[in-house]
């Protein structure tokens, strides 16, 4: 890795993507330490975004005061544990694009950061664009439709807790995680009857 006089983002110097590996639960103060370090030490020209992959999801809380079960959506981190961080790199004699030395020290050497995710440990590579691509992705992707926090097995007993079959118990047939919904086979005046619903309607025997 080799560092570098110039202090702007040129055609010889560009930002790429990197996975740096954390203590799960210390993402969001490991990107607080980074900011602050970066500044401290005039890197600001050095590096880019900071980033904390989040997915939304769905789960089932039920109000104290009415005792109703709700779907509610919360955020939660889609990768414990690792943090994205956009760093300035320039070519090599190889072609290969390496950031500076004083770079991979400042992140090596914040606290709770353990290493970089990389094939090469001395010499960091960098994300591909489709590998941004496809963690960005997710990221969107579950934003405008969170996934939901219910995990069903088919042939599973669940009850039924809402809609005109509440009470009824039955046998999860088949599950359509897309829809968040589930189809039960319940047992009405002797006959077994499939039924769907969606997930917030049901729960595990």
């Amino acid at each position: 890795m080799s560092d570098t006089a110039n202090q702007t983002v040129t055609q010889e110097k560009k930002l790429a993507w990197f996975i740096i590996h954390t203590y799960s639960g210390y993402e969001t103060k490991v990107v607080a330490q980074l900011k602050q370090r970066i500044q401290m030490e005039l890197r600001q020209d050095h590096f880019g975004d900071l980033h904390v992959p989040e997915e939304t999801y769905e789960e089932m809380k039920q109000d104290s005061k009415t005792g109703k079960r709700e779907r509610v959506t919360k955020t939660r981190k889609s990768f414990p544990g690792y943090v994205l961080v956009q760093i300035a790199v320039t070519p090599t004699e190889s072609g290969a694009w390496e950031m500076a030395d004083t770079d991979w020290h400042l992140v090596r050497n914040t606290p709770k950061v353990t290493s970089f995710v990389s094939p090469n440990k001395k010499r960091p590579v960098p994300l591909t664009d489709d590998e941004v691509t496809q963690i960005m992705h997710h990221q969107v992707e579950t934003q405008e439709k969170p996934k939901p926090k219910f995990s069903f097995e088919k042939g599973q007993k669940v009850r039924i807790i809402d809609g005109p079959f509440a009470n009824f118990e039955g046998d999860v047939e088949e599950i359509q995680e897309e829809r968040s919904t589930v189809r039960v086979l319940v047992t009405v005046f002797g006959r077994s009857t499939p039924v769907e619903l969606d997930f917030i309607q049901v729960e595990k025997r």
